[in-house]
């Protein structure tokens, strides 16, 4: 499964009364897809994985498979308790999903060979190829990933733990498998802001909440990337991604509610998050326009 662009991970719009707003949610996905998203990844982190049950998550990855019509691969999440992680597989694979991103089981911390275990059960779910998250209590090994590797079903790794030289030593002993097609991904909260290091680990790929939000200004970055454009990587590092990061900071969880924010702000009814995260302040929300309007100018809109 080939992925050429920026991953898309879109965020699943509420209505008033709170359930799964279908119809925004195929308005906010076919709206990016002429900034070419190199896959879709509904119902994941940026999606509220975590809130949404498995009827919720099954709407979310039919919605998103009827848009996307088969232009780019649709990479569903499933995780948390592993009978939830494995029938959101399967609910995956009836919508019509092309992968499984599995996110990390519910709390608890077990050995390497139990994450192995997991991530081999929710494989054996579906007929769909899986990548793996490293992130939270799923941390993997270079061994535990060139043991996965193996498995031709495992296709993939997003690392949003941020360690470098154990990052560094998962793409080492991957390679050392021979899976040249193995997809590796930098899936750090605003990605954008370290992708510069993760290309150097040999990372290329990386996901954007911000195209979710702004595709305009996430597709002047990637174009800047993918050129070799420094200086207006850099500025647009400077002036929109930095600040950026530094509001998200300000509260935990923040990731996904200022994509969403920043979504109502320009006109998209997408709703609040859902508990436990919350929404912005009227203080944090004038911050967060200014950052996107600094954004814009610096993408040429």
């Amino acid at each position: 499964m080939k992925f050429d662009g920026v991953l898309f991970f879109p965020v699943t719009p509420f209505t008033p009364e709170g359930g799964v707003d279908v119809e925004l949610l195929k308005e906010h996905i076919g709206s990016r897809l002429a900034f070419g998203p190199g896959g879709v990844f509904p119902a994941c982190g940026t999606g509220e994985f975590h809130a949404l049950s498995l009827e919720e998550v099954r709407t979310v990855v039919t919605a998103a498979v009827e848009v996307v019509a088969g232009k780019v691969p649709v990479v569903a999440g499933a995780g948390g308790p592993l009978g939830h992680a494995i029938a959101a597989a399967r609910a995956a694979e009836e919508a019509g999903a092309d992968a499984l991103l599995v996110l990390p089981p519910y709390l608890v911390t077990g050995p390497t060979e139990g994450l192995v275990a997991y991530i081999e059960a929710v494989a054996d779910a579906s007929s769909l190829p899986v990548i793996v998250y490293h992130r939270g209590n799923a941390r993997f090994t270079a061994a535990s990933m060139a043991r996965l590797a193996g498995n031709p079903k495992v296709i993939g790794f997003k690392d949003g733990l941020g360690d470098v030289g154990l990052a560094q030593e998962i793409v080492t002993a991957v390679r050392a498998t021979g899976r040249e097609e193995f997809a590796l991904f930098n899936g750090l909260l605003t990605a954008e802001l370290t992708q510069g290091a993760y290309r150097g680990l040999g990372i290329p790929l990386y996901s954007s909440a911000a195209f979710a939000m702004a595709p305009e200004i996430a597709k002047a970055y990637y174009d800047a990337y993918m050129s070799g454009d420094e200086d207006r990587r850099n500025a647009l590092l400077e002036g929109f991604y930095a600040p950026l990061v530094r509001l998200r900071d300000q509260t935990p969880g923040f990731g996904v509610s200022l994509i969403k924010a920043g979504l109502r702000l320009g006109g998209l009814a997408v709703g609040s998050v859902r508990p436990p995260l919350v929404d912005p302040t009227d203080e944090q929300l004038v911050q967060l326009k200014a950052i996107l309007a600094k954004g814009y100018e610096l993408a040429g809109r």
